[in-house]
This record gives structure tokens, sequence and C-alpha cells, in this order.
């Protein structure tokens, strides 16, 4: 049994800027894949829904950090069509392979753009949005390096900022093992994948960085699949004062 006492520290393989532009478009295509099957994404779209309810205005600007190929974007772009709700998605990843792939498949999306950038050197005064994302980005960093960027976030978004990321245990780890040999193509998924869970959070890690983030509202809550949904209300609603 693997001990999830602790968060892995190990770099998954997809982080390696060396890893080829068709082995890590495939990579990402996984992603995608399991996002879609498992409805990972739909639970940020929700919480975005939530603060454009509580903050009512003509337009939004939303931006998604690590957004990697761009799947969350389009999936939100698409969702607000339907909705006719104007929005500005900029999409933020250090790796230029992966925002190369994302420009191309977002092709048919004006109101998407991406920028080259490292998050833990964001600058929140050069870069202002409504809503902040994080999906499946924050496993990716130690626990040293995170609160140097999530300081950072609630200083760039006026409303919200979204964490959408894994839950660390034994359960998520075996059922992901069963569920990728079936639903995932790659070596290099099926290993990141682990990684990442091993990566991922327990809630009273999640509360304790919310600890030194005093001025955001914070609601972290358990969701299907072995997820947490962390939102931070900038802009705090009127009724939770």
């Amino acid at each position: 049994m693997i001990d999830t006492t602790y968060r892995n520290t190990d770099p998954e393989l997809m982080d390696d800027p060396h890893v080829p532009e068709d082995v890590l478009r495939e990579v990402l295509d996984d992603i995608s894949r399991v996002n879609r099957l498992l409805n990972g994404n739909r639970i940020t779209i929700r919480a975005i829904d939530q603060l454009i309810h509580e903050n009512p205005q003509g337009t939004y600007t939303i931006v998604d950090m690590g957004c990697g190929d761009g799947q969350m974007l389009r999936e939100v772009a698409d969702y607000y069509r339907k909705k006719g709700v104007d929005v500005a998605l900029i999409g933020i990843d250090l790796s230029e392979k992966g925002i190369q792939i994302g420009r191309e498949l977002s092709k048919d999306y004006p109101e998407i753009s991406f920028l080259r950038q490292d998050i833990l050197k964001i600058d929140a005064g050069a870069l202002q949005c409504d809503i902040l994302l994080c999906t499946l980005t924050m496993h990716h960093f130690g626990d040293s390096q995170i609160p140097i960027f999530l300081k950072q976030f609630v200083k760039l978004a006026n409303l919200g900022v979204v964490v959408n990321d894994l839950q660390r245990s034994r359960m998520a780890y075996y059922l992901f093992k069963m569920f990728s040999v079936i639903f995932i193509k790659t070596e290099i998924g099926k290993l990141d994948g682990l990684i990442s869970i091993k990566s991922g959070f327990k809630r009273q890690e999640l509360l304790a960085f919310a600890q030194n983030i005093p001025h955001a509202y914070h609601s972290v809550q358990y969701k299907w699949a072995f997820r947490y949904l962390w939102l931070m209300r900038t802009n705090r609603p009127q009724e939770s004062k």
C-alpha cells in the first residue's frame, strides 16, 4: 500500500521541457479525456457560475493558470456562449509547446488568447482579471512554492480564485491505476496520473494554505471524483459579511 501521509515531491514526466511536442500533445489529450469522462472541468465551471451570479456585470475576464492545451478555456467559452455571457479568456502556461498546441486547438475561439509565463513570477499589477482558475496545476508545485503564487492570485482576481485539484488518497491511487488501463493511452499519462495523485492534497493542507491568505473568504469542498474545490472570494458576497 502506498503511503499518502506526505505529498510527493517527484516531478511529473510531462513537466520536462524536452518532452517532444507530439508526445506532449498525446499526454494533454489523455488529461482532457479523463476530465471529460469524470466531469472534472464541470466543477470549475459551476464555481465560475457562482461568482458571476454573485457579481453581475457586463463582461468578465477569466484567466486560467497552468492552462495546458486550453481545454478548460474552450469548455468555459462553449458554456458561456450558450448563456450569452460575454467573457474574455486568457490561458497562461510555462510550456511553449503547450501554448502552441492550445492556440491550434482554439483557433475557432476568438475570445481565447494565450500567454507564456511562469506563474511563480506573476506580477499582479501587470495582469488583472475578474476570475482566476487553477485547475490541476497546484499539485505540480512544492509546499514552499504554492503560497508565492496564491498571494499573487488573490491580488490579481477582482472577484475570486477557483482552485480545482486532486485529493491525495489510497483509494484514488488504486482506482486510477485500474481506470488508466482502459482510458489512458500514453505511458507518461499513466505514470504521471499516479504521481499527480501522490502530489495531491488533504483538506487540512488546503486550509493551512488558506490561513496565510487573510484577505479572502475561503471555501474548501470535496467533489467527485477525488477532487477539492477551493473557492477564494476576493470580493466577498453581501450575505457572507
